[in-house]
C-alpha cells in the first residue's frame, strides 16, 4: 500500500485514505490517515466537516496515520452564535434583508483552526469543536464532545470531554516523540512496526537510539 491509495483494503469501500478524498484546500490531511464510514466514506468533507464557511478561513490540519470512525464530526467556527450579543440571531449573514453594513463573519465567535496531530484515534460520532489541539497519540472516546485542547498520549471522553488517562508515562511518551515515527518514510517504517505494535519498553529504548543516535 502506498499513500496514493483510496481504498487501503480494495475489499473494504468503507475505508479510505482521507487525504484522496479532500479538494478543499482549508482541509489538510496527513498521509495513511483513513476515514471509516458505515455508509460513504468519500463524503467526509461535506458530510462531517460542518459550519466551515470559506469566509472564515479556518482550517481542519489533521496529521499522518490517524484513524477516524464512523460518524466522527468536526465543528467549526461558523456554528458559533456570536455570546457577547444580546441575541443568538445571526443578523448578519442575513444583511442583504436587514439592510445592515455588517461584515459576515461578525455573526459568529472565531475559536480558530481545529488540529489534529499524528496517530490520533477518534471514535464513533465523536465531536471536535473549533479552536481545538488534539497532541499525538491522543484519543477520543466514542460520542464524546472535545471542547478543549488534548495532550498528546491523553485519553478524554463523555460530554464535554474529560481527562481518563494518560496512555504511558512519561518515559515512553518522550521516547515516542524522539521517535515521530509517524515522519518516518515507509521504507525505513517497514522494519520498526513489530516494536511499535508491541509494548516492550527496553526494545522501544533501543530503536529510538539506533533510530534517533543524536537526539
Amino acid at each position: 500500500m502506498n499513500s496514493s491509495t483510496l481504498f487501503p483494503m480494495p475489499q473494504d469501500t468503507h475505508t479510505c485514505l482521507l487525504k484522496n478524498t479532500i479538494k478543499n484546500s482549508n482541509i489538510i490531511v496527513g498521509d495513511y490517515t483513513y476515514y471509516h464510514d458505515m455508509v460513504d466514506p468519500l463524503q467526509f468533507e461535506s458530510s462531517n466537516v460542518l459550519y466551515h464557511y470559506p469566509v472564515n478561513n479556518d482550517k481542519l490540519i489533521i496529521g499522518n496515520y490517524c484513524s477516524i470512525a464512523s460518524g466522527a464530526r468536526f465543528l467549526f467556527n461558523g456554528g458559533n452564535h456570536k455570546s457577547d450579543s444580546f441575541v443568538n440571531y445571526p443578523f448578519a449573514i442575513f444583511r442583504d434583508v436587514w439592510e445592515q453594513d455588517v461584515a459576515i463573519h461578525d455573526s459568529w465567535d472565531n475559536k480558530g483552526d481545529i488540529v489534529v496531530g499524528n496517530d490520533v484515534w477518534i471514535g464513533y460520532e465523536a465531536v471536535i469543536m473549533a479552536g481545538v489541539t488534539i497532541g499525538d497519540g491522543a484519543r477520543i472516546g466514542t460520542r464524546a464532545v472535545v471542547t478543549k485542547d488534548v495532550k498528546p498520549y491523553e485519553v478524554v471522553g463523555g460530554v464535554p470531554a474529560r481527562h481518563i488517562s494518560m496512555r504511558f508515562d512519561q518515559e515512553v511518551i518522550d521516547l515516542l516523540a524522539r521517535l515521530s515515527w509517524w515522519d518516518l518514510d515507509s521504507d525505513t517504517l517497514k522494519p520498526l512496526i513489530p516494536v511499535l505494535m508491541a509494548a516492550d519498553r527496553a526494545a522501544l529504548k533501543q530503536l529510538v537510539h539506533r533510530i534517533c543516535p543524536g537526539a
